[in-house]
């Protein structure tokens, strides 16, 4: 039976001699096919990594862009903080000037009104003055008494204000406080100084508000 067997395939492979290549054909074509399988799942599997790297790169990238963004608006921030620093020191250093021009503008006005009441008073003294001189020492009574305390007053209120008398007989002429209007011959005094004082003359807060009218000697 066997032998009847192999008879049989012997005859089959005399009859059909390609089928066995056939068949071989067939089976490498089955493994080539499970090798490119195989191939194609170990190339997807390396490409996983590849594109969980992508998006970890993507996601860098989104995270750089973001902090870039936030670095600008920062800049712009701070630039405009500074801009509105400077501008609120330039107008507190506009207010200071103005503050200082404007008290200097009142104080200046100030002294222009209290030189003109002064310069308005000062004939007044010189009145009261002459009269107290023209009184001789019989004549003097309560009147006397009573113009000299008028007189005293309006001096000591004169002081107050910082309105002091130059200083005149027997210094040497200054012509940025006395006005001389005549040259006398004197004994008494050297060449050059004051031998007699005409009117009197007075200062405020170290201005001269009105000259010694006075007499030098040649």
């Amino acid at each position: 039976m066997a032998e009847n067997t192999e008879e049989i395939l012997d005859e089959d492979k005399m009859n059909n001699p390609g089928k066995d290549d056939e068949v071989e054909a067939d089976n490498t074509a089955d493994t080539a096919e499970v090798n490119e399988a195989e191939t194609d799942a170990d190339a997807s599997v390396s490409d996983a990594p590849s594109e969980e790297a992508t998006d970890g790169d993507a996601k860098d990238e989104k995270c750089g862009c973001k902090k870039g963004r936030k670095d600008k608006k920062l800049d712009a921030l701070e630039s405009k903080n500074a801009e509105l620093e400077d501008r609120v020191k330039r107008q507190m250093a506009e207010f200071e000037n103005f503050r200082k021009r404007t008290e200097k503008e009142k104080s200046t006005m100030f002294d222009m009104g209290a030189r003109s009441v002064i310069e308005k008073l000062l004939p007044v003294v010189d009145n009261f003055e002459r009269g107290l001189a023209s009184i001789t020492e019989e004549q003097r009574g309560p009147v006397y008494d009573g113009m000299n305390m008028i007189y005293k007053q309006l001096m000591d209120e004169l002081d107050k204000m910082d309105v002091k008398p130059i200083e005149a007989l027997g210094q040497p002429f200054d012509p940025n406080l006395h006005n001389a209007v005549m040259q006398v011959e004197s004994e008494e005094f050297e060449s050059g100084v004051v031998a007699q004082e005409l009117q009197k003359g007075y200062t405020h807060h170290g201005s001269v508000v009105r000259h010694s009218m006075v007499s030098v000697v040649k």
